[in-house]
C-alpha cells in the first residue's frame, strides 16, 4: 500500500508524459517481476518477499498504471487545429447546467462533430457557457433580434450546438488555484461558448433541441430537485433565500446555491466543510441508515436467518451512502468516503481484523486507484490526516463507544479537539489561513447541521415543506456564527511556509494529538514554529518585485519593496459570484503575508477595477488611488485620491513617479445604470518605479501604463518625460490602437509584458503589436503562456514564469506557432 502512494505521488510529478508503450513496458515488467518471485517464493517456501523489493515493485505497477490512463486520456484531448473554429456539436447535457448572471454553464456529453460539414473528433465531454450575449460572435451588434437569452435547458437533453472551443487553460498563479487538474479530474477536455445569432444560425443552423432522453437520470432528479428548492426559495425574503441556497447545498451538492457573503462567513468560522456534500455527511448518513436497517431486519426472523442483521446493516449503509453520494453529484470528497467505507466494509465482511494504520493506508490506495489525482488535492489530505489522527488516537475508531450523555459530550469535544489540533498546521500550509474559533463553531455547527438540518433537508424531497424548516434551522445557526465570526482576531492568516516547514508543523500538531506522556507531547511545539514564523523573501531596500499575476483577460501587478506593497489594478470580473480579487489576488497577498499600502486602479475599466472590492475589504490599511471618477461605487469602501502626473513618493530607496494623466484631466463621473460609459483609457495612471542607484549606474525601472492608447502615448513622448524602462506593461493589453513606433522607441524596454487571457475575444495582443516589440529586439513574455511572471529589478534580464516553474503534464501546453 505504501509502494502504491509511492508510485502515484511519483508520476504526478512528471512535467510531461513519456510515450504510452513505455508506461506500458513498466507495468508489463512490474507484473513479470511479481511472478517470477512468486514463482520462486513458492518453489523455495518462502512466506514473505523483502519488504523494500515489495515496495519498489508496487510503487513501479502503480507509476506506470496512472502513466498509462493519463496517456490514454491525454490522446483525446482537443486538437489545437480545431481550437476557435466554429463546429456543430451534438450531444446530450450530462450535468443540470448552471444558470449565471451572463447566461447558463453546462456539460456537455458529445455525440459527434463536425467541421465545415467535415466530421471532426473533439473531447468527449466539454464544459459551454451559454451567454446571454454571446461575446466576439460578430453577430449581435447589428439588430437587437439577434441577441437572444439562452433557453431553459435540462440535464439529459439531446442538443445540437455551434460552439468554439479551447483546450482548458487557467491562471496560474503562485498557490493558487489548479483549475486545469479540477477539470482534468473532472474528465472535461475543452471548455468554450455557443455560438448564436442571425447570421450564424443562417450559416450553420440555429440551435437545436432534438430529444428529451433516458441519459443521465440521476442529473435530471437533481435538477428538479434544486429548481424545486429554488421555486420556493423565491417566495422568501432574501435571508430566507439565501437559507435554501444551503440547502440546495446540502440536497444537491449545489455549492454555487450558497451566496458568496455565506461562504466568507463559513470560512472564517471552520464551518464550511458542513455546508457542501462532505464526508462528514455521507458518513452521517451511512451511519444512520445501518442503524435503520439493523433494526427493521431484526424484526423479521426469516430475514436474519437468511442474513445476519449486523451484515445487512453494514451492506444496506454503504450501498446508501453510496446512492446518496451520487445524487449529490459524485464529487471526489463523496468518491473518497465511499471508498473508506466500503474499504471497511468489506475487511469487517471478510472478518479480518488489520491494524488500523493498514486499514488506513488500504482505505488511501482504495482512493488513489479509483482518482490518482486526488493525491493533490487539499480535501484529500485533510479527511485522510483526520482519519488518521482519530484512528491512533483511540477518539471512536477502537474501543467501545461511551453510553452516557456526559459520555458522548466528552467524546465528541475530545475528538474535535484532537482533529482541530492536528488540521491547524495542515489548514494553514494549504489554505494560509485558519478559523481561532473553529473548534467553538465545529462543536455548535456538527450536531445542528448533520443531526438537524441535512436530515430535514434531505426528508424534503419527499415532502417540500421541510425544506422551509431546514432553511429556518439554517438561520438559526447562522446567528452564533455571525457573532462569533465578529471576533477580534476570529481568524489567523499566516504566510504559506515551504513544504519542509508546513511537513514538521503537521508533524508537530499530530505528536501533540497523539495519547502519550507530556514530555513527549511537547516536542511537538518546535516543529509548529517554521511555519508560525516563517516570511516571504523581500526585495534587498533600494530594490523592487514585480508579480504580474494570472487574472486571464485584465490586469493586475504587485509591487514589492524591502517593507511596502502597492498593487496596480485589481484584475476582472468573471461573473456575479466571482472576480479576480476573490480568487486569486486576496488568496495570493494572504500567502505571501502582504499587506498593501496602495491600490492603484488606473481607469475605471472592469477588467482593471472587477476585484478591487475583493481587495480593499480584505487590505483595510490600503489607501486607493485611481481615475475611476466621482460617484464610482468603489468611492463607498475607500477614499479615492485622483492621478496626476507629478505626483511622487519613495519606499525603502525605490523612487514611484505618477507621469500621466495631466492635474486638469479630472475623470469623470461614472455613467448611470444603462448608459454608455465615456471611454476612460485616456485617464490611464502611468505609474514609473526605479530602483536606487548602485556605484553610479542607475537602477533598473518598470513603467505601468494602463490602457492608454496613441494620443496618450504620443503626448508622453511630446512632453518629454523620462519612459525608458527595463520592464514595460504593454499598454492596453497590446491592443493595435496602442504601442507606437515612437513610444516603443522611447521606452526600449528589455522586456514586454502582456496581461491578456488565453485565446480573448479582442486578439490581444496583435500581431501586428507582438511583431513590432520583437521587432526592437525586445522579449514578449504573456501571462497566458507565462503564468503570473516575476520580475526583480536585481536581475533586469530574467523573468520568472509560474506556468513553467512548476508545470505539470495535465497543464495546458502553448500551442506551437502560437504568438
Amino acid at each position: 500500500m505504501l509502494g502504491a502512494l509511492l508510485g502515484v505521488a511519483l508520476q504526478l510529478q512528471q512535467p510531461a508524459l513519456w510515450p504510452w508503450p513505455a508506461y506500458a513496458a513498466l507495468l508489463g515488467a512490474g507484473l513479470c517481476t511479481v511472478l517470477a518471485l512468486a514463482h520462486a517464493a513458492q518453489r523455495q517456501g518462502a512466506r514473505r518477499w523483502h519488504g523494500a523489493g515489495v515496495l519498489l515493485i508496487a510503487a513501479a505497477l502503480v507509476y506506470g498504471l496512472c502513466g498509462l490512463r493519463a496517456a490514454a486520456f491525454l490522446a483525446d484531448a482537443l486538437a489545437p487545429e480545431l481550437e476557435g473554429r466554429d463546429l456543430r456539436v451534438t450531444g446530450v447535457i450530462a450535468a443540470m447546467p448552471q444558470s449565471r448572471e451572463t447566461g447558463l454553464r453546462l456539460r456537455l456529453a458529445v455525440e459527434s462533430a463536425r467541421l465545415d460539414g467535415t466530421p471532426v473528433r473533439v473531447p468527449a465531454l466539454i464544459d459551454l457557457s451559454w451567454y446571454a450575449s454571446t461575446p466576439g460572435d460578430g453577430a449581435q451588434a447589428a439588430v437587437p433580434d439577434e441577441v437572444r437569452p439562452p433557453p431553459a435547458l435540462q440535464a439529459g437533453e439531446r442538443w445540437r450546438l455551434t460552439v468554439r472551443l479551447k483546450a482548458p487553460h487557467g491562471g496560474r498563479n503562485p498557490h493558487g488555484f489548479d483549475y486545469e487538474l479540477w477539470l482534468w479530474e473532472q474528465g472535461v477536455q475543452a471548455t468554450g461558448y455557443v455560438r448564436t445569432g442571425a447570421r450564424l444560425d443562417a450559416l450553420h443552423g440555429p440551435p437545436e433541441r432534438l430529444a428529451a432522453t433516458w441519459q443521465h437520470p440521476v442529473e435530471q432528479l437533481r435538477q428538479r430537485v434544486r429548481d424545486a428548492i429554488v421555486r420556493r426559495a423565491a417566495a422568501a425574503d432574501m435571508a430566507g433565500q439565501r437559507a435554501m441556497g444551503v440547502v440546495a447545498a446540502l440536497v444537491t451538492g449545489d455549492q454555487r446555491a450558497i451566496e458568496r457573503a455565506d461562504w466568507e462567513l463559513f470560512r472564517a468560522t471552520g464551518v464550511a466543510h458542513l455546508m457542501s456534500i462532505s464526508g462528514l455527511h455521507i458518513t452521517l448518513f451511512a451511519w444512520l441508515a445501518a442503524a435503520l436497517i439493523q433494526r427493521a431486519w431484526r424484526r423479521s426472523q426469516r430475514l436474519c436467518l437468511a442474513l445476519p442483521a449486523p451484515t445487512a446493516a453494514l451492506v444496506g449503509g454503504v450501498l446508501l451512502a453510496a446512492a446518496y453520494a451520487l445524487f449529490s453529484g459524485w464529487g471526489v470528497p463523496a468518491q473518497r468516503t465511499v471508498g473508506m467505507l466500503a474499504t471497511v466494509a468489506l475487511l469487517g465482511l471478510s472478518g479480518r481484523r488489520w491494524p488500523w494504520p493498514q486499514v488506513w493506508l488500504l482505505a488511501c490506495a482504495v482512493v488513489l486507484a479509483a482518482d490518482p489525482w486526488a493525491l493533490l488535492q487539499p480535501g484529500f489530505w485533510l479527511s485522510f490526516v483526520a482519519v488518521g489522527v482519530l484512528f491512533a488516537t483511540d477518539s471512536g475508531a477502537i474501543g467501545a463507544r461511551p453510553s452516557s450523555v456526559k459520555g458522548h459530550f466528552h467524546a465528541l469535544l475530545r475528538e474535535q479537539w484532537v482533529v482541530t489540533l492536528a488540521l491547524t498546521p495542515l489548514t494553514l500550509l494549504l489554505f494560509g489561513q485558519v478559523s481561532l474559533v473553529g473548534l467553538l463553531a465545529n462543536l455548535l455547527a456538527i450536531p445542528w447541521t448533520t443531526l438537524v438540518v441535512t436530515p430535514l433537508a434531505l426528508l424534503g424531497v419527499l415532502w417540500a415543506p421541510l425544506w422551509q424548516a431546514a432553511a429556518w434551522c439554517v438561520q438559526v445557526l447562522s446567528l452564533p456564527l455571525q457573532w462569533l465570526a465578529a471576533w477580534p482576531w476570529a481568524q489567523l492568516a499566516l504566510p504559506m511556509a515551504p513544504l519542509w516547514a508546513g511537513v514538521a508543523a503537521v508533524a508537530g500538531g499530530t505528536l501533540l494529538a497523539l495519547r502519550l506522556p507530556w514530555g513527549w507531547r511537547v516536542l511537538g511545539l518546535p516543529l509548529l514554529l517554521p511555519a508560525l514564523w516563517w516570511q516571504a523573501p523581500r526585495p534587498a531596500p533600494g530594490q523592487f518585485e514585480l508579480l504580474a499575476a494570472d487574472v486571464g483577460q485584465g490586469q493586475a501587478v504587485l509591487v514589492r519593496t524591502a517593507r511596502h506593497a502597492l498593487l496596480y489594478d485589481a484584475g476582472p470580473r468573471y461573473h456575479q459570484d466571482s472576480d479576480a480579487g476573490e480568487r486569486v489576488l486576496v488568496p495570493l497577498l494572504r500567502a505571501l503575508g502582504e499587506r498593501l499600502d496602495l491600490l492603484v486602479l488606473s481607469h475605471r475599466d472592469s477588467d482593471h477595477t472587477g476585484g478591487a472590492a475583493a481587495v480593499l475589504s480584505a487590505q483595510l490599511r490600503a489607501r486607493l488611488q485611481g481615475s475611476i471618477g466621482a460617484g464610482h461605487v468603489l468611492q463607498a469602501l475607500r477614499p479615492v485620491e485622483p492621478c496626476a502626473a507629478g505626483q511622487g513618493w519613495q519606499w525603502d530607496g525605490v523612487r514611484f513617479e505618477m507621469l500621466y494623466p495631466p492635474p486638469d484631466m479630472a475623470p469623470a463621473p461614472a455613467a448611470a445604470p444603462g448608459a454608455k460609459a465615456p471611454k476612460s483609457n485616456a485617464l490611464s495612471c502611468v505609474l514609473r518605479i526605479t530602483a536606487a542607484a548602485e556605484g553610479g549606474v542607475p537602477g533598473a525601472s518598470a513603467l505601468l501604463v494602463g490602457d492608454i492608447e496613441r494620443a496618450q502615448e504620443q503626448a508622453l513622448v511630446a512632453a518629454g518625460v523620462p519612459l525608458a524602462a527595463d520592464l514595460l506593461l504593454v499598454p492596453h493589453h497590446g491592443s493595435k490602437t496602442s504601442s507606437s513606433e515612437a513610444f516603443v522607441a522611447a521606452v526600449r524596454p528589455r522586456l514586454a509584458l502582456v496581461q491578456a487571457g488565453y485565446r480573448n475575444r479582442f486578439g490581444h495582443p496583435a500581431p501586428e503589436v507582438a511583431a513590432r516589440y520583437r521587432g526592437h529586439g525586445m522579449a514578449l513574455v504573456q501571462t497566458a503562456q507565462c503564468g503570473a511572471a516575476r520580475w526583480s529589478s536585481s536581475t533586469p534580464q530574467a523573468v520568472h514564469c509560474e506556468r513553467e516553474a512548476a508545470r505539470r503534464y495535465w497543464h495546458h501546453a502553448w500551442p506551437l506557432g502560437a504568438q
